[in-house]
């Protein structure tokens, strides 16, 4: 088989794997989904209302057009590199993805442009609360590392802990955190075609490989009885309405800081021995 034609079914196979899976194994979380991931992750990582963790990889391109080597350049990477960002829960389903952007290379600006939290905006987001220390949230949050904005949806941890509940809030979020880590290495170890530069000479190409890779995937996670939550059971339908408070609660940075000191006050009220800080390191 040639290579222009092998190159060609390739192409044909992930745009079909795209649109006739896309649907149900790339899809956003409904509330069925949430419910369960609350549970999941409240039962493994202790932390209620938590939806998954939120980082970014790199894929590099070999064939980028000279035309277009500035946009996705990165003064830490020799070569040009498409970015993907990406949501993991515990069970290494990936509930988000968002692969190509153009401009400068970085976690914020791939964030600016990203779809992420555009279903809370139109109004179409499904309505699922959940509480914490007593104190009721609105939405669930993603645990995200120290780059990202101080919004009320991302959970940090804290760079210099000292009070005892902190240092044990900065252990259990670096653990759960690992997640969306752990979700990319099995995709690049999986994968071959995303390991190695890729060859495509357009986003739209790479971002349907990227997205078929996603879709076997969560495939693979289901087949297999790991997936925190197998079915696909949908909402009903909502006519979209753009809401604009949305977005203020969202940047909100007040809800931010309360919401993480009820979560570090939760996990000081358990006992949870493996959190707990050694005296050496005290």
């Amino acid at each position: 088989m040639s290579e222009r034609t092998s190159r060609e079914c390739l192409e044909y196979f992930c745009e079909t794997v795209c649109k006739r899976y896309g649907g149900e194994f790339l899809r956003r979380p409904t509330s069925h989904d949430i419910a369960l991931l609350y549970q999941a992750h409240e039962d493994r990582h202790h932390l209620p209302g938590m939806l998954g963790s939120l980082d970014c990889t790199h894929f590099v391109w070999r064939m980028c057009p000279t035309e277009l080597r500035g946009q996705y350049m990165r003064g830490d990477h020799q070569y040009p590199t498409i970015m993907l960002e990406a949501v993991a829960s515990q069970d290494l389903w990936i509930w988000h993805a968002f692969c190509g952007p153009a401009g400068s290379q970085n976690d914020i600006n791939v964030l600016q442009q990203s779809p992420l939290f555009l279903a809370q905006r139109n109004g179409t987001a499904p309505n699922c609360p959940f509480q914490v220390n007593n104190h009721l949230y609105k939405r669930g949050y993603y645990l995200t590392d120290g780059i990202y904005p101080t919004w009320s949806v991302f959970v940090k941890s804290f760079p210099y802990p000292h009070d005892p509940n902190e240092k044990k809030f900065k252990r259990q979020h670096e653990a759960a955190r690992k997640d969306v880590e752990r979700a990319f290495g099995v995709l690049k170890s999986k994968w071959g075609i995303l390991n190695r530069p890729m060859r495509s000479k357009t986003v739209k190409k790479i971002r349907s490989i990227v997205y078929t890779c996603l879709i076997l995937h969560n495939m693979i996670i289901k087949d297999d009885g790991r997936a925190i939550a197998p079915v696909h059971i949908q909402d009903p339908p909502v006519e979209p309405v753009f809401d604009e408070t949305a977005y203020t609660e969202l940047i909100d940075e007040d809800t931010h800081w309360r919401l993480k000191h009820d979560l570090v006050e939760h996990l000081g009220s358990l006992d949870l021995p493996h959190l707990e800080v050694d005296s050496d390191e005290e």
